[in-house]
């Protein structure tokens, strides 16, 4: 541990446990540590740098580009750790890899969302900023997943999502013996109305560091349930965690185009043919 005088990035990370040098290109992040192996397994070759608590770090390329997975657990606070650490040894992108609950009849279960901005019902986010402060992914994220999904072919929903704290009564969903949190059924159907797409837990705490860090976030998440239809079935995971890791290396090819006309923002004019 270090106080406020000395370097943080010096070290080796306290939770995830890396150091400088130990992570490469963009850097997924799915919440459940044994998502990881379903994230690498599609990677062209993987190697494990770190496990400890819930973090879990593998590294490798997909389509011969570098590319890193980190697990965060469950909900905004570990989520933000790992932001926070990984961004001590150079990570520069981040892109949440997860499932959701839909709250649209359109999506599906097994389609993927691709947040275009989170709704900040978390605690984490308030900790760092006025709630007024905008949890937005960053739009050369959200480009290249959603031509990562074109080209995998993968039915796909772009739109904002809510991140909560609990699972249950954040999500208005019954707590044991059907208790119900007070508002619950309003408070989805105004999220409804507002356009908002799904729930999930980690989303907006990762956009808004990001954004304050300078770096850049996105998220993908499959649907398993969706609370207009009642369908709930867990299937589906891999189709985000593909669609993310093709993305990180859209990223990386975006980058090099970047680099090579001298300009700091992606355009539409330029190609990302080799």
């Amino acid at each position: 541990m270090t106080d406020d005088s000395e370097d943080p990035s010096d070290e080796i990370q306290y939770h995830v446990e890396l150091g400088d040098g130990d992570i490469e290109g963009p850097v997924l992040l799915p919440g459940d540590p044994d998502r990881v192996d379903v994230v690498a397994d599609r990677w062209d070759d993987h190697t494990e740098r770190a496990s400890h608590r819930e973090y879990r770090t593998l590294v490798g390329s997909y389509d011969g580009e570098p590319v890193t997975v980190t697990s965060t657990g469950i909900g905004s606070p570990s989520a933000a750790i790992a932001v926070e650490e990984l961004a001590r040894v150079g990570a520069e992108t981040f892109i949440r890899v997860g499932s959701c609950g839909a709250i649209r009849e359109e999506a599906s279960v097994g389609d993927l969302v691709i947040t275009t901005a989170a709704v900040r019902q978390e605690g984490t986010s308030d900790e760092y900023v006025r709630p007024e402060y905008p949890a937005a992914a960053d739009d050369e994220v959200v480009t290249a997943l959603v031509t990562a999904a074109e080209r995998l072919g993968y039915d796909y929903h772009l739109g904002v999502t809510c991140s909560t704290d609990s699972f249950y009564a954040g999500q208005s969903r019954p707590g044991f013996e059907g208790f119900r949190a007070a508002g619950a059924a309003e408070r989805i159907e105004a999220l409804r109305e507002a356009g908002v797409v799904n729930f999930e837990m980690e989303a907006a705490a990762i956009l808004t560091l990001a954004s304050i860090y300078g770096l850049r976030a996105g998220a993908v998440c499959t649907v398993y349930a969706n609370r207009v239809t009642g369908e709930f079935r867990t299937e589906g995971e891999t189709k985000a965690a593909e669609t993310a890791s093709l993305a990180a290396a859209i990223l990386a090819r975006m980058d090099r185009r970047k680099a090579e006309a001298g300009v700091d923002r992606w355009t539409a004019d330029m190609s990302l043919s080799e």
